[in-house]
């Protein structure tokens, strides 16, 4: 159960619509790296881990990606608003403009559609919380990626936020790692059965 809070988490005020550079950032909303990928992974990976802290960790981060998609579809979008056809044509968004008009979809930079396949869920927590690390720093590099493509305050502002967010995340996951591992070295407890509830006994 969520509860929605209808704001954004960082504010996103862009003022000069810029729609080459909303190609690029498109892919942190349906790309390899992205948020909606992001989301999805540690969503789903939580139900297999061995403790709560763990589940708990993998649910809030979950939760705050959805926030990060809402940002970057807020970012693409306005730096599409109102933009002309063939300026999009122009920038290479004329096969997107076609499908989806002005709408946000998710796609990579690219533009291969959203896919399952950028997630995994081992089952494993191990594994998982090594891939969920791993995902954050490519994520963070990804941001710093996209702040090196422009020089526009208002769009610099909420990437920066947003790859801050990736090394906290990262270093959440290196917590969870640590609470899984304590939890799966633990020696099993076993309690000895009274002789009178041995099969064998005989009184």
């Amino acid at each position: 159960m969520w509860v929605y809070e209808k704001k954004l988490e960082y504010p996103v005020k862009i003022k000069n619509p810029n729609p080459k550079l909303a190609k690029y950032i498109i892919s942190q909303y349906g790309g390899p790296d992205g948020e909606l990928a992001a989301s999805l992974r540690y969503l789903s990976q939580r139900f297999s881990m061995p403790t709560n802290e763990a589940k708990g960790i993998l649910n809030d981060i979950g939760t705050e990606e959805l926030a990060h998609l809402e940002m970057i579809g807020t970012i693409v979008y306005q730096l599409t608003r109102g933009v002309p056809a063939d300026v999009l044509e122009r920038v290479g968004l004329g096969a997107y403009y076609t499908d989806h008009d002005h709408a946000v979809y998710p796609m990579s930079a690219s533009g291969t559609p959203f896919t399952a396949a950028y997630i995994q869920s081992k089952g494993d927590p191990i594994a998982d919380l090594h891939e969920d690390m791993a995902a954050e720093q490519k994520a963070r590099a990804t941001y710093e990626s996209l702040i090196n493509l422009t020089d526009d305050p208002d769009v610099i502002d909420p990437l920066r936020f947003l790859r801050e967010r990736e090394v906290v995340h990262f270093q959440r996951f290196g917590e969870a790692l640590r609470i899984v591992q304590d939890k799966l070295a633990e020696k099993p407890f076993y309690v000895k059965k009274p002789d009178c509830m041995n099969p064998a006994y005989k009184r």
